[in-house]
């Protein structure tokens, strides 16, 4: 059970109005040892100050709810962390609720919504075509987004997955390799049809254009890549040269590759997206795209900030992706 002010107030036998001026930093309205006397009855009961209620009273907002996609996906904590100090550099809490798709997103939205959140961060990719969601979104409450929100509405951060796909073409392009393959993510996806669109108008501005056969759908998973890997080659064995379109799943690509006894990168090259933490220790060390997720993260919540303090903000932010180039790539 929580220590009250008005049982701080009373150990110290002060009013509940001088206790709480004092221990919100407002020395002058009480003597010293008054105010110690209240500091000293505050410590020895354990007292813990009420956000939620100091907010109320300062009118300043002091939590953000952040709405997001399940936490095993390194991409999405990485964001939510990154979100959370972000919030807490500036003297906010974050309320964390996660939702998928077996969870009713309006009632996840509208549970945030009890709890008196200023604004909603949303990083829930899995839900872009929810209309629910969308609908639940569009009200009063400042909220932005890092993936697309069914309807529109809401400002988006993110990064630009065309040019993803470009560079990891141009890369590969330049290395000399011709007959370049993709496994991709679930088609429905926004992302995956904009990483594609880059990889594939890239390669035939090229003149060497991406025939249906060479691209294997997955499920962003480490068995979908290597699954889909297996199904790539299986069509075409020639290919010399795979983009992944996310790092777990070029995981299980590169063991694929493996077990068809092929040398990497000098029979087959590899190409990831993501950067996540784990891609420059893989054998071989991972060439990928990096998407800056913390710096989204920390983008998005800055931005919503400003937004609930009355600032206009873009209605669409892109941070850059660059190419790092490690030991999965090499010329054919």
């Amino acid at each position: 059970m929580y220590v009250s002010l008005k049982d701080v107030a009373a150990r110290a036998g002060v009013s509940f109005q001088t206790a709480s001026k004092v221990l919100n930093g407002h020395s002058r309205v009480a003597s010293p040892s008054t105010r110690e006397r209240i500091q000293r009855a505050a410590a020895e009961l354990g007292y813990v100050p009420n956000a939620m209620a100091r907010g109320l009273v300062r009118q300043a907002s002091v939590t953000i709810g952040v709405l997001a996609d399940d936490f095993s996906d390194q991409a999405v904590s990485q964001f939510v962390l990154a979100a959370q100090r972000a919030a807490a550099s500036h003297g906010h809490g974050a309320l964390i609720s996660s939702v998928h798709a077996d969870i009713d997103a309006e009632l996840a939205v509208r549970k945030l919504l009890e709890y008196r959140v200023d604004g909603i961060l949303v990083a829930a990719p899995s839900l872009e075509d929810e209309p629910q969601l969308g609908d639940a979104l569009r009200g009063p409450l400042p909220v932005v987004s890092i993936n697309r929100i069914h309807g529109g509405g809401v400002p988006l951060i993110g990064s630009d997955h065309a040019l993803t796909g470009t560079l990891a073409a141009q890369h590969l392009l330049d290395l000399g390799h011709r007959r370049i393959g993709t496994v991709i993510g679930p088609r429905g996806r926004q992302v995956v049809r904009r990483r594609t669109r880059g990889f594939r108008d890239t390669l035939r501005a090229a003149g060497r254009p991406l025939p249906e056969r060479r691209i294997a759908e997955a499920d962003w998973t480490y068995d979908g890549g290597w699954a889909a890997t297996h199904r790539l080659l299986d069509t075409d064995p020639a290919i010399t040269a795979v983009f992944v379109q996310n790092d777990v799943m070029a995981m299980g690509a590169l063991k694929a590759l493996h077990e068809r006894g092929l040398r990497l990168p000098a029979d087959c090259s590899v190409v990831g997206c993501d950067d996540l933490s784990f891609a420059a220790y893989l054998v071989p060390p991972l060439t990928t795209v990096r998407i800056p997720f913390e710096e989204t993260g920390e983008r998005a919540a800055t931005l919503l900030l400003d937004r609930i303090g009355g600032k206009q903000i873009p209605t669409r932010n892109l941070l850059p992706v660059e190419l790092v180039v490690r030991e999965s790539t090499t010329s054919p």
